[in-house]
């Protein structure tokens, strides 16, 4: 009788051990996602410079139809690192693609800041002065694309995908007008974050549990 009595109390304990950690596993993965979750990166385009339109140069500097520019990446992140896979630049006015451009791929960590600059290969001339409006200035068009993988705490995500853009007004001195960074915003067809996030907190929690 007392076996049988001890054996139902150790079945007892270790169902509700079990309930225990089920319970605390599920508090702490929630607790995880909520403050772990991360942000996709910011981009901002912070220099354009277009010497063809400069007007302040004499017609053979002009004729330097390359596109100078730097494209600042910020990790808004307190705790996750990005991996980013090359990044894809391209360039274009309102009648077509005026140029491309790839920074290759690195690594950024937490609350970190990424200056990409870049030229691009001298274009046709009449591919420039085509983005010239009425009034003098010039709009371009930039879309960066590419993917992230976030680094949280032993494990790294899934691919997400990161497409932005914004149009670059240029002025008569061949630089955008916009003192200030242009903020580049996203299109439709980038990857949402949230979905599979829990996945990669649970299996950051288990393997937290198996190394105790």
């Amino acid at each position: 009788m007392d076996l049988d009595q001890d054996t139902d109390n150790g079945g007892r304990s270790c169902c509700s051990c079990c309930l225990s950690f089920i319970f605390t596993a599920g508090l702490t993965s929630l607790f995880l996602w909520l403050s772990l979750r991360p942000d996709k990166p910011k981009c901002s385009i912070e220099y354009f410079y277009v010497p063809a339109l400069n007007k302040s140069l004499d017609a053979h500097s002009r004729l330097n139809t390359s596109l100078n520019f730097m494209v600042r990446l910020a990790n808004p992140n307190r705790d996750q690192g990005i991996y980013y896979d090359d990044v894809h630049l391209s360039f274009s006015n309102t009648n077509s693609s005026v140029a491309n451009y790839t920074v290759p791929r690195f690594y950024q960590g937490h609350k970190k800041k990424a200056k990409k600059w870049g030229q691009t290969l001298p274009v046709n001339n009449q591919t420039v002065t085509r983005a010239v409006l009425s009034n003098g200035s010039a709009v371009f068009r930039m879309d960066l694309k590419t993917q992230v993988r976030f680094k949280i705490l032993f494990w790294k995500t899934k691919r997400y995908g990161i497409e932005v853009g914004a149009d670059v007004e240029v002025n008569g001195d061949g630089v955008k007008a916009h003192k200030k960074g242009i903020k580049m915003k996203k299109s439709d067809s980038s990857t949402r974050l949230r979905s599979y996030f829990p996945i990669c907190v649970l299996m950051n929690l288990f393997v937290f549990f198996a190394i105790r």
